[in-house]
């Protein structure tokens, strides 16, 4: 998993309390929303999937008592 620190994510971050990540391309639904919790104890609303020159970007949609900026600023992204 590796956070997309451009400005669209940046600004999907701030708006829609959204996380733009790039997985791997075997990664299911379920199986991404498993690990983000896992790993940052949060609670996952939904999770959209872009396939893009051959990359695959996850939006997950945090839930309103988990804003994704602290999560951004945990791992450094902002």
């Amino acid at each position: 998993m590796k956070l997309m620190t451009t400005e669209k994510a940046v600004r999907l971050i701030e708006l829609n309390n959204t996380l733009v990540i790039e997985i791997d391309r075997r990664a299911s639904r379920t199986q991404i929303k498993k690990d983000f919790e896992e790993m940052f104890n949060v609670k996952v609303d939904s999770i959209n999937i872009l396939i893009r020159k051959n990359k695959k970007l996850a939006y997950v949609k945090l839930n309103e008592k988990n804003p994704a900026i602290d999560i951004a600023t945990k791992v450094g992204m902002i």
